[in-house]
């Protein structure tokens, strides 16, 4: 896979059972990379490990008056530089190849976990969590990923030195052949501590980074009630702890990095002594004392790499790991399901609560819990929290369907939409019925004022379909991005519309008008509401009330809050002491 290439036809399935087995997934399947990678590496190591051999050979050369063994050191080091320039350069291109390719599978497999799980991932897993996930955990993944061959090649060129220093020169080739390992061991006590702090040091950050979104994601309402300064307070304070942990794991690696100089610096003073005194005895040349001395100076060099090597894994080991975490999240079935493409029709109904949306109807569904009115709202959308509990519509399981088909049957826009950066028409060029057109959609959702403020910001715009929406349109109110959403979702018109608390940013009078709207725009067609406002449930066909995780009462608007108390008091917001108020005012009217 080259970069120009990208991105993948398809990605694979990851193997997200932890961490490192997510890592050994990822270089399993770019081997191809991986050996190129290693080829030109050892190429290059080898090259420059082979610089002192040569070096040594033609200083002896000079010592014996051998033009002829000089002449031919000179070939020897001329190859031998051509051999590191170019390892070098293939080595670079191949490293950061695989390092590219390595995260954007990543990034890959992390844009189709999302579009398999829509807005179900982040009931699961924190937003900050996924941009942390998706930004800066790929970089240290295909870091890793991609430092392995050269750690490899790196390792194989000290076994070849090593073993060519013991035939080159026995008494000081045993020297460095039991120095060199004592060297690149010499630090493993250390790096489970590194590895520890490496790991507080990611989820400090990954907390500040949640924090941050979340902020970021709330600043309107903060601004609002005067919350700004807290959150950033405590954004400050998060960041300060992070960068105490960086400041911490960074003295443990500059510890291990300074056994790295300290002891190849005692080990060629080691061979230093002992070549000397080996040379006054006349055991060895002076060119055989400058080419283990220079072999053993330049092995330093691939030798760095065994720390990086453990630098990159204990940095990326903490980001896989949360990888993992995102990418192991699935549907309750397989995403191709167990049965036909074909879109059923019919009733819309959850065997967990007992909840009925009959076909061609508006059902609104009361929930206290919030939280518990998201859930069932995921769950009417094919996402079971559990095995065993799939929605059916018209008889038909939906988790039992292709993800393509259920998501044409059932659409759930959530309580808070994404609005994509673009012009308006991009936003609304979804997969739609055609039954509906974007003027239509538009206008049940009393997006007329949201159209005059598009142009109105736009410097060119004279039609509102070229207006620009900013990220996530956060130049227009809540009210505004909540209509334009729900504009986008009658506009795909599917065979069931669920609707989370589709109007709880906008006034009453537009609400008003927004049911009305939505009634006449989906008559004929199943719609589901998640609403306590009695504007909204006044136009409902059929009202539903889930208390307690099961349907406790089913009516129209003006019997429940008559003859239902929990009902009322989700709708009115009546408390207590008011029931029991109207309790015994209703007493005294039917005595008088």
């Amino acid at each position: 896979m080259q970069i120009q290439d990208l991105p993948y036809p398809d990605p694979g399935v990851p193997d997200a059972r932890s961490g490192p087995r997510f890592l050994w997934w990822l270089f399993r399947n770019q081997l191809g990379g991986q050996f190129k990678s290693l080829a030109w590496g050892l190429l290059h190591f080898v090259s420059v490990s082979a610089l002192p051999f040569c070096v040594g050979l033609a200083i002896q050369a000079v010592v014996d008056r051998s033009g002829r063994r000089l002449l031919l050191a000179g070939g020897l080091l001329a190859l031998a530089c051509v051999g590191q320039a170019v390892g070098d350069t293939w080595l670079h291109r191949t490293a950061v190849t695989n390092w590219i390719t390595a995260a954007a599978r990543v990034q890959q497999l992390l844009a189709h976990k999302a579009a398999q799980l829509g807005s179900a991932l982040t009931r699961r897993v924190a937003a900050g969590e996924v941009v942390a996930v998706s930004t800066g955990d790929v970089e240290k993944i295909g870091w890793f990923v991609e430092a392995w061959s050269r750690f490899t090649a790196a390792a194989l060129t000290v076994v070849l030195v090593c073993v060519g220093l013991v035939f080159y020169e026995p008494s000081l080739g045993v020297v460095v052949a039991v120095g060199l390992p004592v060297m690149a061991l010499a630090v493993l006590p250390l790096l489970p501590r590194a590895t520890r702090r490496a790991d507080f040091q990611r989820e400090k950050a990954g907390r500040a980074t949640e924090l941050a979104s979340d902020t970021v994601a709330g600043l309107r309402v903060l601004r609002g009630i005067g919350g700004e300064e807290l959150f950033l307070e405590r954004y400050r304070s998060a960041s300060q702890e992070v960068r105490h942990a960086a400041v911490r794991t960074a003295r443990m690696w500059s510890l291990i990095s300074a056994i790295q100089v300290l002891l190849p610096g005692l080990l060629l003073i080691a061979v230093v002594w002992y070549g000397v005194q080996l040379a006054r005895d006349g055991r060895i040349g002076v060119g055989e004392l400058v080419a283990v001395y220079s072999s053993v100076m330049v092995l330093t060099y691939p030798l760095r790499h065994f720390e990086e090597i453990a630098m990159a894994y204990s940095f990326s080991r903490p980001s896989a790991m949360r990888a993992a975490r995102v990418l192991s999240l699935e549907r309750a079935t397989d995403t191709e399901g167990s049965r036909a493409a074909d879109v059923p029709s019919g009733d819309l109904y959850d065997p967990a609560t007992g909840l009925l949306a009959p076909t061609g109807r508006l059902t609104a569904v009361v929930c206290g819990d919030p939280n518990a009115a998201g859930r069932l709202a995921e769950r009417l959308g094919g996402h079971p929290a559990e095995e065993g509990t799939s929605v059916l519509l018209g008889g038909v399981p939906l988790d039992e369907l292709p993800l393509g088909s259920a998501r044409t049957a059932v659409l759930v826009q959530d309580k808070d939409p994404v609005l994509l950066s673009g012009s308006l028409r991009e936003l609304l060029d979804v997969p739609a019925s055609g039954d509906v057109g974007a003027e239509e959609a538009l206008a049940a959702a009393q997006c007329g004022d949201v159209l005059a403020a598009l142009v109105q910001g736009s410097l060119d715009a004279e039609d509102p379909m070229d207006a620009r929406i900013t990220e996530r349109g956060r130049s227009l109110s809540g009210g505004q991005r909540q209509r334009l959403a729900l504009a986008r979702s009658l506009l795909t018109d599917p065979e069931v519309l669920v609707l989370d608390e589709p109007t709880s940013a906008v006034d009453s009078h537009t609400e008003a008008r927004i049911a009305e709207g939505v009634r006449e725009l989906r008559a004929g067609r199943t719609t589901v509401v998640f609403t306590s406002s009695p504007l909204l449930l006044d136009h409902a066909d059929r009202v539903v009330l889930v208390h307690e995780g099961e349907v406790a009462a089913v009516g129209v608007h003006r019997e429940l809050v008559h003859t239902e108390p929990r009902y009322r008091a989700v709708v009115t917001r009546e408390t207590e002491d008011e029931a029991a108020l109207r309790g015994v005012l209703e007493e005294i009217e039917e005595t008088a």
